[in-house]
């Protein structure tokens, strides 16, 4: 076996143990919301969903891509300082090749991963306090504000190109 297989049998073996902690998780989570509410919750208003749905969105991105969030990820990757040619100091940041912590760092990684994990933490604590709703609303909130900005972001690369597209045609 070379190197490459050993590690993605490392990884796959991680990965299969994530999934497991993921389902144990799911399964106290239920077990916990039929204790506390007498009994799982079957359904939900549309705002409700929708406020949830972006409280997941806005929560996987803060994990996944903000700066803020980074040196949260950093716990998940290796590190090397080095001088560039100027004598600054930088700092390279690489995933470990094997282990949880590239299992971890592969989920910060992947908005659709992370997003798995968003989408179970946020319902369910939407579900088992109402004290939840203000930090779901906040997070809802942030994330049409982050949409806005994605949005406007957009257009303006989009007319940025076509006006150095129209330059470049005139030129």
């Amino acid at each position: 076996m070379n190197t490459e297989e050993i590690t993605r049998n490392d990884q796959n073996k991680w990965s299969v143990v994530f999934s497991f902690l993921y389902l144990v998780i799911f399964l106290i989570g239920v077990m916990l919301l039929k204790k506390v509410n007498g009994d799982l919750p079957t359904s939900i208003p549309l705002f409700d969903l929708v406020i949830i749905t972006l409280a997941a969105f806005r929560l996987t991105r803060l994990f996944v891509y903000d700066h803020i969030m980074q040196f949260f990820r950093d716990f998940f990757l290796d590190k090397e300082e080095y001088k560039d040619e100027r004598g600054a100091t930088q700092v390279r940041r690489f995933p470990p090749i094997t282990g949880p912590r590239r299992t971890i760092n592969d989920l910060l990684s992947c908005p659709w991963c992370f997003g798995m994990w968003a989408g179970l933490l946020i319902p369910f604590f939407y579900f088992l306090s109402p004290y939840a709703w203000f930090v779901i609303l906040v997070f809802a909130i942030s994330g049409v504000a982050t949409l806005f900005q994605i949005t406007a972001n957009l257009i303006g690369w989009n007319a940025e190109y076509k006006k150095r597209k129209t330059k470049a045609k005139y030129d």
